[in-house]
């Protein structure tokens, strides 16, 4: 990418690239360097390398990689960075770039690995800028907050760094810290369509809609086509509760024709765009948060609203279940722990899960809370029973869970987990879970509203004096969060597996009643004429809206596509 979403992508024009001896055409050579045209650059490109006459086909290659890059061809610009490194191992900026392209396809080990050498290289802000992001997409904010400050000492006038440490102190819930870097961000930058639109969302989330509103404006009159300042202004209006204005912000991000929405932060914005444009085709709007919503300074004082789930008539209820088949579900609920943090919610969330299953037609809804290892096992044994004469089979649970050695476990409420080999013993495998739903006939589906850390880690025993104590001398937490981070799973045959947090976040348990999880699920499952796979999506922007983007829920899985799945038909 060129400039994106504050991840800056090093540039480097191919200056005296033709050979006196044996010249490459000079049309090739601009065509391989100008940047406004991808299409344009690739051909420019592939003449000059097939001629032989340039000095340094290693920017050639560069450039091209860059090309493909912007068209979203991230494998076919990793070859290319791949031979620019190969031709050149110490050009910096093709690590860089690399990186970029790395962190676009979700690996990112292999961006920060690139980053390391490219800042052994040539330490200079931009390296540590760039390094700062990816551990910002890793989860890992204070790594991220490092590198920032230290590409602010190397650079103080760069403007990208204050605006990324303020999205890392952000997803860490200090949303005023957040704000003092953005408001630097802008002082140096105020022309910057990305910076802007970054403090557009720190002011969303904070309920201060008329700042977050200009700011969005006014990154529109620096690139009135950027995809992220439509979607930014759509979410600010809808929270506003004037869901006509939301319509066209959200219609004018998906036809917009910016060249580089292939990119981090216009693809996401896009997507969630074309999520509210279906939320709002089915009469889901979000609610609406006064002007007057508490400014949150820290990881618990984001208030999550509490969203009334619809009332769905009788007759929906008979259609959905004439059209959808048997429907059973397993509802775990696992809040006191005896040797782990306790957490608040689990237990309420399983039982409104539950019922409002009950109420949309689910013919069998078992609720099982507080599920030792010997409950949960013999639950999902008895469950797996009830999902072979079913078409759907469910399981949600919420609690602790965990992933050792590329495994994930459910944490029953009697694991002791002293050490990492006492897992296989003491919890229970995800696969165990998705064994038990993998003999429904037509939609399997897990959902895992479960912590993403390691009970393994300091974090286990060290709690601060004041917290409240558990029965075993431990310490109340407000997230389900004891692990590394569940890892990637593998399905199929109608499989859906749905992470409440995706890969290094926090599942946050809630101010509320509810954690922001169940609240988002609880309204969208009982809305109808909703399909599946959007309703998860739409799950996926309420969260998002509701920890500040701290948390976001992830969906392994696809359905076949000749036939919809629907909650609650229309």
């Amino acid at each position: 990418m060129r400039n994106e979403y504050c991840f800056v992508a090093a540039v480097t024009a191919l200056a005296l690239l033709a050979s006196p001896t044996r010249a490459a055409n000079q049309r090739d050579v601009r065509d391989c360097e100008q940047g406004s045209d991808p299409d344009r650059s690739i051909a420019g490109c592939t003449r000059a390398l097939a001629s032989g006459g340039i000095r340094s086909p290693a920017a050639a290659f560069y450039n091209r990689g860059i090309a493909w890059a912007d068209k979203g061809e991230f494998e076919r610009a990793i070859a290319d960075y791949n031979e620019a490194i190969r031709i050149d191992p110490k050009y910096a900026s093709a690590y860089h770039n690399r990186a970029n392209a790395w962190k676009e396809i979700g690996e990112y080990d292999r961006g920060i690995e690139d980053l390391d050498e490219a800042i052994r290289l040539h330490p200079d802000a931009l390296g540590y800028n760039n390094r700062g992001f990816i551990w910002t997409k890793k989860g890992e904010y204070d790594r991220a907050i490092a590198d920032f400050t230290d590409a602010i000492r190397l650079d103080p006038r760069f403007a990208n760094s204050y605006a990324n440490r303020g999205a890392a102190w952000r997803l860490k819930g200090d949303l005023d810290r957040a704000l003092l870097d953005q408001d630097r961000a802008i002082a140096l930058d105020p022309k910057s369509m990305i910076v802007n639109v970054e403090r557009g969302d720190t002011l969303r989330y904070k309920g201060d809609f008329a700042r977050a509103i200009a700011d969005y404006e006014r990154a529109l009159r620096v690139r009135p086509d950027y995809i992220p300042a439509f979607t930014g202004l759509g979410l600010t209006y809808e929270k506003m509760g004037d869901v006509a204005s939301a319509r066209v912000k959200f219609e004018q991000a998906t036809t917009s024709r910016y060249p580089y929405r292939f990119a981090d932060a216009p693809r996401s914005a896009l997507e969630t765009a074309h999520a509210r444009l279906a939320a709002l085709d089915s009469g889901i709007a979000q609610p609406s948060i006064p002007n007057s919503l508490p400014k949150a300074t820290s990881a618990t004082s984001i208030p999550t609203p509490a969203i009334a789930a619809p009332t769905v008539a009788p007759a929906t209820i008979k259609t959905t279940v004439a059209r959808q088949g048997r429907r059973v579900a397993l509802v775990i609920g696992n809040s006191a722990y005896k040797n782990v943090p306790a957490l608040v919610n689990p237990q309420k969330d399983a039982a409104a899960i539950a019922a409002s299953l009950r109420n949309i037609g689910f013919e069998s809804v078992t609720l099982a809370n507080d599920a030792t290892r010997e409950k949960l096992v013999d639950s999902l044994r008895a469950f797996a029973d009830e999902a072979e004469k079913a078409d759907w089979a469910m399981v949600y649970y919420a609690g602790h869970g965990l992933e050792v050695g590329g495994v994930n476990y459910l944490v029953p409420t009697d694991a002791r987990l002293a050490v990492d080999r006492d897992i296989q013993f003491e919890a229970v495998p995800l696969d165990q879970v998705l064994a038990a739903v993998d003999t429904a006939n037509r939609l399997k589906l897990v959902v895992l509203d479960a912590c993403r850390d390691n009970p393994f880690s300091p974090r286990k025993t060290e709690a601060p004096a004041s917290a409240a104590a558990t029965p075993t001398g431990g310490a109340k937490i407000s997230s389900r969060s004891i692990g590394r981070g569940l890892a990637e799973v593998k399905t199929s045959g109608g499989t859906l597996v749905v992470f409440a947090a995706k890969n290094g976040q926090v599942a946050l348990d809630g101010e509320g009643d509810n954690s922001p999880f169940a609240v988002a699920v609880l309204q969208r499952v009982a809305t109808p004429g909703v399909e599946i796979n959007k309703l998860f999506r739409l799950v996926r922007d309420d969260v998002m809206e509701a920890t500040a983007g701290r948390q976001e829920p992830y969906t392994y899985g696809s359905l076949p596509g000749k036939e919809d799945f629907f909650f609650v038909e229309k």
